[in-house]
């Protein structure tokens, strides 16, 4: 904090030197240095809800055949609680597994996944889903 001369000088004079520290109000000097940020259990919660509709929905009621064998692996805000990153894993052979089809798939049903989470979840808008699609073994995946 930059002090102006005449408080400086003021402040001299009781005190042998001043900090960085002086003439600051302790409550918001030490508010900024608390650990790191609370998590939003709110969010948390929304995202628990979102990885159990979708991995319900993809398990058996999707009619779409690139999607069978899907499994959620995570749901994360993106960047907050009105965006939701899905990432999905493929549990396929190496060999059957093509990525395109599979983000192809996902992006075609994605209202009906949306419309399925909104059902489950009591809030007045819906989160859209991002989709993330992992292969089975990456290293060893054919994409197409």
């Amino acid at each position: 904090m930059t002090l102006d001369k005449r408080t400086r000088d003021a402040m001299l004079e009781l005190c042998g030197q001043l900090h960085d520290d002086d003439g600051v109000d302790p409550r918001e000097f030490f508010k900024s240095g608390r650990g790191p940020r609370k998590t939003d259990h709110k969010a948390q919660q929304l995202c628990r809800q979102v990885a159990e509709t979708v991995d319900q929905v993809l398990s058996g009621e999707m009619g779409d055949d690139r999607l069978i064998g899907l499994r959620v692996a995570s749901v994360q805000p993106a960047p907050d609680a009105s965006r939701m990153l899905v990432t999905v894993v493929a549990d396929w052979a190496p060999d059957d597994f093509c990525r395109a089809e599979v983000e192809g798939g996902l992006h075609a049903s994605a209202g009906r996944l949306r419309a399925a989470v909104a059902a489950a979840i009591t809030r007045r808008k819906a989160p859209t889903l991002a989709f993330v699609v992992l292969g089975p073994h990456p290293q060893e995946a054919r994409h197409d």
